[in-house]
């Protein structure tokens, strides 16, 4: 048997993924274990539950590939300065001791760190590199159900490429077409995110929810200054508005001038119009570069099938319009498409490409993405006495009962069952979940459980046989990456006066039956719910129907705002504790607030540091 640990690390969001004989073992995010949102750092704590869970030591993992090739990355960061001189020197005394202190002899660091897991471990020859372009590409195809497809990504950037097409057949797969830093689409989108005062790498999908309560009226400026957008979609930026490729910050005051305002700062700037309209562009002009990538690849090729990878993969408003338009007959999304899932995909991309071993089941490998650890009774049980939490523990169908009945009493709910998600997005393993059918429901979560901002969207988990009942969507979507309407009949229309508020005064009207998961122009970010993939899960949903009629629920990640997704029991019950969580169900237990010990109670609110 052939075992393969992938890495993807030191830029943001790291983690780690084992592979045997081709089949997903495990995969998780170092942030979950470290508890510091997107982490960058070696992924120490990931690695570490990657052996355990395959039952296997390092020394005997048969190869390790990080997900890109430092020197490619270090020519590209080179040629850029040299390119851009004088200008950037700061930048560049400021990054180039830590490239020569460690990331341009990458192989020998990860081998001194490897070290750490098995003193045995001593062969550094099993230490490869696989190009941070392919490995996304790798991540999108080799685990999709097509047997052939075309693979997108779309991100910042890698070493060289910012945007790629590449065609996958059976175990073979081929990069034909790049987009070159500095232009790229993820760095564009990420501007515009800075400019509107959100955290880069971590603010884009606030800049997504923002978008819909605004209108697209800088979209021709920006096609028409900020960039050299082809027919095909390939594209050019103009430079001279960015200060990305060798400054400190994403624009300079070129930029901010052709807008009209300055970069917001969000300790003293509130959101206006102006913000929410700057985000109705970005995000028009994306999904236009999208469509017109999409529909020349597909007359090109001739080929059904769509993979996407890549962080603008995850903005799942574009995914929802590739479908919408019908240009491909399939689409699939790793749901980890980020840097994070660069870490499988180069497991995978090592074993199919450079070892060449056939794929023998075309149909979804990720396992619903349900990659992480989990506990059993005996495990949490010891540790909810630890803490000295008041539980009670039920059988599996009186837990689903009773949450059930507390969701539908508008009671929140806990949840944490089975694996652990891997990706940014919580899919009934580590979620908080709540009635849709709630007016009050998308405020109190966002003010008094997430403490975030109040104009975030929440998503809806629907049973797979009811989509078409309740959403304008005909496809799976296992993991929350499409976008859709709700549907007509589900609409309540606003007033002429409504659709004239002030953007996020909007929010108060009552949009759908199901407002809490209703965005202000009636779309959701849709989670099919499959017995196959989460039986608890489904049960829970369909019991929840069974009460009120409804196979929905408000479903979002069990965290606050600037941590990163519960991981442990502890995390679970510190979370529960320090938010006005009603009950945490954790397996076969059941905890609720009102019989919790008040001492122990926490501040919760700004442990984390917001993101």
């Amino acid at each position: 048997m052939t075992s393969i640990l992938g890495i993807s690390a030191f830029y943001h969001d790291s983690a780690a993924a084992l592979i045997k004989d081709g089949k997903i073992i495990a995969a998780a995010q170092e942030e979950r274990f470290s508890r510091k949102k997107h982490d960058p750092r070696y992924p120490y704590n990931a690695i570490q539950y990657v052996l355990k869970e395959g039952k296997i030591n390092l020394n005997n993992v048969d190869h390790i590939v990080f997900f890109e090739k430092p020197f490619l990355k270090f020519e590209r960061l080179l040629e850029t300065y040299m390119a851009f001189a004088p200008r950037g020197f700061k930048s560049f005394s400021l990054s180039m001791p830590i490239w020569l202190r460690e990331k341009l002899f990458q192989k020998k660091f990860l081998f001194d760190k490897l070290k750490q897991h098995d003193e045995n471990f001593n062969d550094i020859n099993k230490i490869k590199f696989s190009e941070h372009h392919y490995s996304h590409a790798a991540s999108a195809f080799y685990p999709s159900p097509f047997k052939e497809a075309i693979i997108l990504t779309l991100d910042g950037v890698g070493e060289w490429a910012t945007t790629t097409v590449a065609i996958g057949e059976k175990n073979n797969l081929q990069i034909l077409k790049e987009i070159h830093f500095p232009h790229s689409l993820g760095l564009l989108y990420s501007a515009f995110t800075y400019y509107a005062g959100f955290r880069v790498n971590s603010g884009e999908y606030k800049l997504m929810g923002l978008a819909p309560y605004g209108k697209p009226i800088f979209k021709n400026l920006i096609i028409d200054k900020l960039l050299d957008l082809k027919i095909d979609g390939s594209f050019k930026l103009d430079m001279s508005y960015f200060n990305y490729a060798t400054g400190l910050t994403m624009t300079n005051s070129k930029f901010s001038k052709l807008f009209g305002e300055n970069v917001r700062d969000p300790k003293k700037d509130l959101l206006t119009q102006f913000h929410m309209d700057i985000a109705a562009s970005i995000q028009a002009v994306t999904e236009e570069i999208v469509l017109r990538i999409t529909k020349n690849i597909s007359q090109k090729y001739k080929i059904k099938n769509l993979c996407l990878a890549g962080g603008v993969a995850l903005n799942c408003v574009a995914n929802g319009k590739i479908l919408k338009e019908k240009i491909f007959e399939n689409i699939w999304i790793q749901p980890a498409a980020g840097d994070a899932g660069g870490s499988l995909g180069a497991a995978l991309a090592y074993w199919h490409h450079e070892l060449e071993k056939p794929r023998k089941e075309f149909k979804d490998q990720m396992k619903g993405s349900y990659l992480g650890p989990k506990f059993e009774n005996d495990t949490i049980e010891k540790k909810l006495k630890s803490l000295k939490a008041n539980y009670k523990k039920h059988s599996p169908e009186k837990i689903i009962s009773l949450t059930a009945n507390e969701l539908a009493n508008e009671k929140t709910v806990g949840w944490f069952q089975g694996r652990m998600e891997f990706g940014p997005r919580a899919l009934g393993g580590r979620s908080i979940l709540a009635d849709p059918r709630s007016e009050k429901m998308q405020k109190e979560l966002n003010l008094k459980i997430k403490f975030r901002e109040s104009f975030r969207p929440f998503a809806p988990s629907v049973l797979r046989e009811d989509l078409n009942d309740w959403f304008e969507l005909d496809d799976d979507s296992p993991y929350m990456l499409l976008v859709s309407e709700v549907k007509k009949d589900k609409q309540i229309k606003m007033k002429k006066e409504d659709e004239n508020l002030f953007g996020i005064d909007k929010l108060n009207i009552k949009r759908s039956s199901i407002p809490a998961i209703t965005h202000v122009d009636y779309s959701a970010r849709i989670q099919t719910v499959h017995k196959e993939t989460n039986s608890r899960y489904y049960d829970l949903i369909k019991e929840f129907k069974k009460i009120t009629n409804c196979p929905v629920l408000v479903n979002t990640s069990f965290n606050v705002r600037g941590e990163p997704i519960v991981c442990s029991i502890e995390d679970a019950f510190n979370c529960f504790m320090g938010t006005n969580l009603d009950t945490l169900v954790i397996e076969d237990f059941i905890l609720f607030k009102k019989d919790q010990d008040n001492t122990l109670l926490k501040s919760y609110k700004d442990k984390f540091e917001p993101d």
